[in-house]
């Protein structure tokens, strides 16, 4: 059971990291926009309200389809569950609620562009 709470660990990480390198990585493509966006006088809470709600519409996507995948699956792993339900709400509610929080920070951080620096990057 260690061995299995190990992996399973493991796993949650690799998604975190793949979860906040690709969103990352998404933000940091649009540096330019953001200095532009910056330098003709938008806010900074405006580019992180938008970048947010962004990630936050790409995060409830996969979180929705997250956690209809196992939904429907759980027929075939049932039997192999001892001492757990198939629907743990909690872990699923931990997990959304992780990998939500990943993906904000993920949008965030680098929407703090310094525009001139934004500019000369290209």
């Amino acid at each position: 059971m260690a061995l299995l709470g190990v992996f399973a660990g493991a796993a949650l990480l690799l998604t975190f990291f793949g979860v906040y390198s690709v969103v990352s990585y998404a933000v940091v493509q649009r540096t330019r926009e953001i200095g532009v966006r910056v330098a003709l006088g938008a806010a900074p809470a405006d580019i992180a309200r938008t970048f947010l709600l962004r990630g936050a519409t790409l995060a409830a996507g996969g979180l929705a389809a997250g956690v209809a995948a196992p939904a429907l699956l759980t027929g075939l792993l049932e039997t192999l569950l001892f001492g757990i339900t198939p629907f743990d709400s909690a872990t699923y509610a931990a997990v959304a609620a992780l990998t939500l929080l990943v993906t904000l920070l993920a949008t965030l951080a680098p929407a703090r562009v310094n525009p001139t620096v934004a500019l000369r990057a290209e």
